[in-house]
């Protein structure tokens, strides 16, 4: 098979590239910019485009296939090559599914909590040596790419992004993959560049549930009212399952499932973790996988990357990073950090990078979702509002907006000389960002503060 990926070097697209050329195929790609760390991984497989922008003349009709990436526009002149040939092109998500339409596809949706729920579950199957396509939202200790496709294997697990497929597809990308398990994790607002408003948002959760294969299971969480809502209506050809928190106690500042007269000690901690895992669980008892192999798996699960992980540490004080971004996540990892070290300080700094978050009709989203946190601070650089062409955002409207003890910063400069002033004994420092605050290398950062 010859495929060409037009945007080869983004995250997904390109960890989809290194797959099927694991796979045998042969793959060529194009693409206007590729940094790390796709550049260097393309060209250790020898899959890197020789030179940066589009080339018409690499779309021939020897190509099986093209495959689109977000990051192209409508007017790539290789698409419309592609167009013009009538070479079969693909999104992202739509080839995932041609890859894996004969297998149980098992996709996790959800405005948080996805990327760790479909971690657990691979993690889970691995730990039973059951072989499994997938795609996820991060890298993964023990797993080299974020995709895999292979055509030995029974199931297919998949991370169920609800933003847009490609640039001449605006449906969802979860919306593709027509799961035979389909669970959604919770629906909070997100992506308003995208649905404008919260009920388009809760209807694509509702197409997705009508999308799951006849015979096939819905699971959710029960305590969503929409997704309550979601499953009742939803067909009668298809089971439905719900899960709520699984039970647990920390301990001496370790997280315990509680299952039955066991205890289950973890790696990781905070409700929306223990309602993860009670996802992954749904999901691995529908597919067989008894309860005694989930536990023996689930307590070796470190987590994923940039999710609550730990940057660095020592005897009084940890740092994390994650990828919350979102209010509804914010809120869940700010009270996760503050209950595992209920005796310590808690200083949270967060990021406003996304679309969303720097939209001033979203600001009020926030209002309260540190408020678990002693310190709080929050950085937005007016650049990056610029560069997105928003309307201006000040520092007072932020505040206000997030209420509470929160302090606005727009200069990244000044926010670090802020956390570097302060004294971490029996303090723990939460970084919360998809972004990097505009250029800091954090995990430098955070190993000079835990040196002090």
């Amino acid at each position: 098979m010859r495929v060409h990926f037009i945007a080869i070097g983004g995250s997904a697209m390109h960890n989809l590239a290194l797959a099927l050329h694991q796979k045998g195929y042969t793959i060529t790609g194009s693409d206007d910019e590729i940094f790390e760390p796709s550049r260097t991984r393309l060209e250790q497989k020898g899959i890197l485009p020789p030179q940066t922008g589009w080339f018409p003349k690499k779309i021939t009709n020897e190509l099986d296939a093209v495959i689109l990436g977000m990051h192209a526009r409508e007017d790539n002149p290789e698409l419309i090559r592609a167009k013009e040939l009538g070479v079969k092109i693909y999104s992202y998500p739509e080839y995932l599914y041609e890859q894996t339409k004969n297998k149980c596809r098992i996709v996790v949706g959800g405005s948080h909590g996805k990327t760790s729920t479909t971690a657990m579950v691979m993690h889970v199957l691995r730990h039973a040596n059951i072989k499994f396509d997938y795609m996820v939202g991060a890298q993964l200790d023990g797993f080299d790419t974020m995709v895999s496709l292979s055509d030995d294997t029974k199931f297919a697990v998949f991370e169920g992004d609800e933003y847009l497929t490609s640039p001449i597809d605006r449906r969802p990308k979860f919306h593709l993959y027509k799961p035979n398990i389909g669970l959604v994790t919770g629906i909070s607002w997100d992506h308003i560049n995208v649905f404008p408003t919260f009920d388009f948002y809760v209807k694509q959760f509702e197409i997705f549930s009508d999308l799951v294969e006849d015979g096939g299971t819905f699971i959710y969480f029960s305590n969503d009212e929409h997704l309550a809502k979601i499953a009742a209506s939803a067909k009668s050809t298809i089971n439905k399952k719900s899960y709520t928190t699984h039970p647990y106690e920390v301990n001496e500042g370790v997280c315990q499932l509680i299952a039955g007269d066991l205890r289950i000690p973890l790696k990781i901690f905070g409700e929306h973790n223990l309602q993860n895992i009670s996802a992954a669980k749904t999901i691995c008892n529908t597919i067989g996988i008894n309860d005694s192999i989930f536990y023996d798996a689930i307590s070796t699960f470190a987590g994923a990357a940039k999710r609550l992980q730990l940057l660095a540490c020592n005897k009084s004080s940890n740092i994390y990073l994650d990828f919350a971004h979102s209010p509804s996540k914010l809120m869940a990892t700010t009270k996760a950090v503050k209950e595992q070290f209920p005796n310590r300080k808690l200083i949270a700094c967060m990021e406003l990078h996304t679309f969303s978050s720097l939209n001033k009709e979203f600001l009020s989203e926030y209002k309260g979702t540190m408020s678990k946190a002693d310190i709080a601070y929050v950085y937005f650089n007016p650049e990056t509002i610029k560069h997105k062409q928003l309307p201006e955002i000040t520092p007072e409207e932020v505040k206000a907006n997030f209420g509470g003890n929160a302090e606005v910063f727009t200069e990244s400069d000044k926010l670090i000389a802020t956390l570097n002033k302060q004294c971490y004994n029996d303090t723990n420092l939460l970084i919360m960002t998809s972004g990097n605050f505009s250029g800091v290398d954090l995990k430098a950062f955070a190993q000079e503060i835990s040196n002090k």
